[in-house]
């Protein structure tokens, strides 16, 4: 995997593969990990306050001297103490999510921070670069955890961003091997995101139940559901059941909310409640075995990218 694009001289990263900031799951390890082994490791600051964030920050520079990243979903009520963190820490990479990709990004860019923003779609991805973000990741209804009300796939919704920006476009959602990455690039994407695949290696904090469950899962075990309040994908359990039954019956959004309570996705990922717990997982899921160290996976998907490559040039 020789590539040198607009992703790899933004990030200033070996390979165009970057770890997604997952909620439980991606703290400094993961994301120094990542970084160490050619790609672009990010902390998932949605799950933490703003000094656990510092903590993490410092001890993932510890860990490596590559880039790393810290992803802030911008609907957190904190948002602007996570931004201030990141700003005195001195990271240089932010990628937001889940919100106006405007309501920062003066301050950071006046930090000379690059800007990546997560979009579903394309007036979403049309707004980020309006107001001056370097980048997008494109993601597709495949990604785990939360999606864009319209379901856009991946393959559909990368090539329409690519006609219309002028900015990179990350291609995110379903991507768990090398065919993917080459998949992606093939649409026009610059680099890739993804989640699931990171999710389950030796360096993730997510639950060993979760991984396992992850594992577990076939190309139909996980489902969408809590679409009045915020869709996310996550893997089927007795929590989905409930509230797809409730969904169907009309629940509205506070009998959503109610069901929903507080801290689920705690339970699920970093606690392994396999039934009352939030497991968000990605379709990608289908192709993930087993638990590896980010390294050996790291050369898994490039070993795979250009045994995908060969097989399509030959």
């Amino acid at each position: 995997m020789e590539i040198n694009n607009r992703i790899t001289k933004l990030f200033e990263i070996k390979y165009p593969i970057i770890q997604a900031g997952m909620v439980w799951v991606s703290g400094w390890k993961l994301a120094s990990a990542v970084s160490n082994n050619g790609g672009l490791g990010l902390i998932g600051s949605g799950s933490m306050k703003a000094d656990l964030l510092r903590e993490h920050i410092q001890k993932c520079r510890a860990a490596t001297d590559k880039p790393f990243c810290v992803n802030v979903p911008l609907l957190r009520r904190d948002a602007a103490d996570l931004i201030r963190v990141v700003i005195e820490e001195n990271v240089k990479i932010v990628f937001s999510s889940a919100g106006h990709p405007g309501k920062f990004i003066d301050e950071l860019k006046k930090n000379n921070i690059s800007v990546v923003h997560v979009v579903p779609s394309l007036k979403y991805a049309l707004k980020a670069e309006s107001v001056g973000c370097d980048a997008v990741v494109g993601e597709g209804v495949e990604a785990g955890g939360h999606n864009g009300a319209d379901e856009i796939t991946t393959f559909c919704l990368i090539p329409q961003l690519v006609d219309a920006l002028k900015i990179p476009v990350i291609a995110a959602g379903g991507i768990a091997d090398g065919r993917g990455i080459l998949a992606a690039l093939s649409l026009g994407a610059e680099g890739v995101q993804i989640g699931t695949r990171f999710a389950v290696t030796e360096e993730s904090s997510a639950h060993p139940n979760y991984k396992m469950k992850v594992i577990a899962a076939k190309d139909n075990d996980t489902i969408l559901v809590l679409k009045k309040i915020g869709m996310a994908r996550m893997i089927k359990n007795e929590f989905t059941s409930i509230v797809y039954k409730e969904e169907l019956n009309g629940a509205d959004e506070e009998k959503l909310k109610l069901l929903l309570g507080e801290k689920r996705e705690r339970l699920g990922i970093f606690e392994g409640d396999e039934q009352n717990g939030m497991m968000e997982a990605g379709q990608g899921a289908g192709l993930i075995k087993e638990i590896l160290p980010v390294k050996d996976l790291m050369q898994r998907l490039i070993n795979e990218y250009d045994y995908a490559l060969q097989k399509v040039t030959r």
